[in-house]
């Protein structure tokens, strides 16, 4: 059986190596390939990004080499990498000779729908309690006064990013989507999870999971097993 890339864009703050676990979940069917957007982990020295369509047309080249051959993607993104992930869709539709099998979002409304409450220019207290609030979760490295002066620049840039994005292309994507929400999730509910079905003309399914807006962070086996077999059904 060929794998199929399952590239998974990290959310706000996070990197690569939150999806690395999840090559030993993810069976036979799915290669897990984590991006590594800039300003984080070993790219910490390089600038992030702040604008959505900038951060999917500099990572395009990454996911195109790890495609390979294969010329078969899906693409998964929770929060901030549901958007990123939606950009990253259109512009590999785009290219000759990729099909993207599916894209899987969670934790994100529809693509068109801006937060009412933002974060950015607040001072660091305020704005870490605000981002804590927006995603019911806290990275353990933002306890550690060290650690958090490394953590925060990259997320700043990446709430930043989020709270500006406006979808870059208004066309639906030409593959199927599905979105997944925690069903107590408080900051996504299920209609603007549904807002998804709006941003495919292919096929949509809206699929609710145990847990809150983070579900991800505790249950990344049961995740897994609905995309590998929603990828199959695609």
């Amino acid at each position: 059986m060929q794998q199929i890339p399952l590239v998974c864009v990290p959310f706000a703050g996070a990197g690569a190596s939150f999806f690395r676990p999840w090559g030993t979940l993810a069976g036979d069917g799915l290669k897990i390939v984590p991006l590594q957007p800039p300003g984080r982990e070993w790219k910490l020295d390089e600038e992030p990004y702040r604008d959505a369509a900038q951060a999917a047309t500099g990572l395009l080249p990454e996911v195109l080499d790890e495609i390979g051959d294969s010329g078969r993607v899906t693409l998964f993104g929770h929060s901030l990498g549901a958007v990123l992930a939606y950009e990253l869709g259109h512009r590999l539709a785009a290219t000759p000779g990729i099909e993207v099998v599916r894209l899987i979002v969670s934790g994100s409304p529809g693509p068109w729908s801006a937060r009412p409450d933002r974060a950015s220019g607040l001072a660091d207290d305020d704005f870490l309690r605000r981002v804590e609030e927006f995603a019911g979760y806290s990275h353990e490295a933002l306890a550690n006064p060290e650690m958090r002066e490394l953590v925060l620049p990259v997320l700043r840039a990446d709430v930043e990013m989020h709270e500006n994005y406006l979808p870059a292309d208004d066309r639906p994507l030409p593959a199927p989507i599905t979105a997944v929400r925690g069903r107590t999730d408080e900051l996504v509910t299920t209609e603007q999870a549904e807002e998804w079905s709006k941003a495919t003309s292919r096929e949509f399914t809206l699929t609710e999971v145990d847990g809150g807006h983070m579900y991800l962070a505790q249950s990344a086996a049961p995740l897994l097993r609905l995309i590998a077999d929603h990828v199959t059904r695609g």
